[in-house]
């Protein structure tokens, strides 16, 4: 574990374990590097160098009251890949983190990267907009601002509670623990940054990102992702890249990641290995 200090002052948190073919892990909206635990000890299981940092804002990185939108992310993320001089890497993005590793990947310097995945993630866009008639209006992501200002805490209980990991779904098994933990990490950032960040991830448009990407891309997402509905998502992405392969999974939500770890995890492997 360590931090690098950003050409801003920003210190971002990361943690690199292990050797072998870097994997870098993008966290989602408002967590951190922690989210990535059970990935981090497959892959690293398997042989892999795995990475996760904490966006600038989130987790152990500064509480930043500037730079919370998707530039100065991917800037970061591109200092940390120099700071650790990473080479041939798979940058695997979930949710925001999802935006974050596609505006990176278009503009990574030749050799960084070999593979990219987007997990449940935002591009293209997910605001409702002319060019965007099957996008969230406006209305949710200013709920989202005015229940993060009215209570944070609150709030953070609310989102895994729910729809997050489809926990609100008659017969879902709930673990509280996986609550707990979403809130914990939710917590750690800072309230401004998370403030901002919504923004980031609702306006920001990635088309012309994944146009320019020229690594193999692979889009994973549940048909029953209640937080970024599928078909204004994954399924638009896939077909933007020039060489993507889209996978849909009936019924897993959001946070597919920590509740279908055992599917997920294995189709990965498979796409990094191939």
């Amino acid at each position: 574990m360590g931090t690098i200090t950003t050409k801003d002052g920003t210190e971002i948190f990361y943690k690199d374990w292990g050797t072998g073919q870097p994997i870098v892990f993008h966290h989602g909206w408002p967590l951190s590097a922690d989210d990535w635990d059970n990935q981090m000890m497959f892959f690293l299981n398997q042989g892999y160098r795995v990475i996760a940092h904490d966006r600038r804002g989130h987790g152990r990185s500064s509480q930043t009251a500037t730079g919370n939108e998707m530039d100065t992310y991917a800037a970061d993320v591109a200092e940390l890949t120099d700071a650790l001089d990473l080479k041939d890497a798979v940058h695997i993005g979930h949710s925001t983190g999802g935006g974050e590793v596609a505006r990176y990947v278009a503009r990574a310097k030749k050799g960084r990267v070999a593979k990219a995945v987007l997990v449940s993630a935002v591009p293209p866009i997910m605001l409702k907009t002319e060019k965007n008639p099957g996008g969230l209006p406006i209305e949710v992501f200013d709920g989202f601002r005015a229940a993060l200002v009215a209570n944070r805490a609150q709030f953070y209980v609310d989102v895994p509670a729910g729809p997050f990991y489809g926990f609100n779904r008659p017969g879902a098994k709930v673990y509280q623990g996986v609550i707990d933990n979403w809130w914990r990490q939710g917590m750690m950032g800072g309230a401004k940054a998370h403030y901002d960040c919504i923004k980031a991830f609702s306006e920001t448009d990635f088309t012309e990102d994944l146009k320019a990407i020229d690594v193999p891309v692979l889009v994973l997402h549940g048909d029953d992702d209640q937080i970024v509905p599928y078909a204004d998502a994954g399924v638009l992405s896939a077909k933007l890249v020039k060489n993507g392969t889209l996978k849909l999974y009936p019924g897993f939500p959001h946070g597919m990641l920590t509740t279908h770890a055992d599917v997920i995890n294995p189709d990965l492997l498979a796409f990094i290995k191939s």
